[in-house]
């Protein structure tokens, strides 16, 4: 299965120049995203979409890892239509997973956990959450909470797809993980602490 790395978005809540590129241990937030899904087992290609408000990641990768991993420009300003002009534009076949740039505490075991899921359920596509107490326990507000059969649950900014239907409307699986994990996605300087701390335990 391949993976695109969504990194168009500018970040402006965090206030540091461009969100992929902020430093965490001295380590851009994006890097952690592309080290951990190079290493999982269940994936092999990993793409990284930027956009016109992300010129500096799009150097950064180039550097950083040399061709290994490709870089695709989307146009910005809509994240759908991004996200299917680089699973396009990628050329992958079959599913795809649509992973966001800033969850730096993610892990390969975690990623294989999800791959293993989407396989098991049969289903084209596959959306995961956390509970909204995993998120409360972490110290974090989400911004986005749904309700499903009456517990609430928080996206974790990572998703499969089927990629030969993906300007089509996919039934979806809800995977639930209780991950302290994937309830830290990077938007503030207090979520950039939070994971500083968590990383040097």
């Amino acid at each position: 299965m391949d993976a695109i790395v969504m990194a168009g978005g500018f970040g402006q809540r965090l206030g540091m120049g461009e969100k992929p590129c902020v430093e965490l241990l001295g380590k851009p937030l994006i890097a952690y995203v592309i080290d951990t899904l190079r290493a999982a087992k269940g994936i092999d290609r990993v793409f990284v979409a930027v956009s016109p408000v992300t010129p500096k990641t799009e150097i950064m990768i180039q550097e950083r890892y040399k061709g290994e991993v490709r870089v695709i420009r989307t146009f910005g300003g809509n994240y759908v239509g991004d996200m299917i002009h680089a699973v396009e534009t990628a050329g992958t076949t079959g599913p795809v997973m649509i992973i966001m740039s800033d969850l730096p505490l993610i892990n390969p075991e975690l990623i294989d956990l999800v791959i293993e899921k989407y396989r098991e359920e049969g289903k084209p596509a596959l959306s995961v959450y956390v509970p909204i107490n995993v998120c409360k326990g972490a110290g974090i507000r989400p911004d986005t909470v749904f309700n499903k059969d009456g517990k609430l649950i928080v996206p974790a900014g990572i998703n499969i797809l089927d990629s030969s239907q993906i300007r089509k409307e996919q039934e979806d699986f809800n995977l639930i993980l209780d991950n302290p994990r994937l309830a830290i996605n990077v938007n503030t300087v207090e979520d950039l602490q939070r994971c500083r701390d968590l990383l040097q335990v």
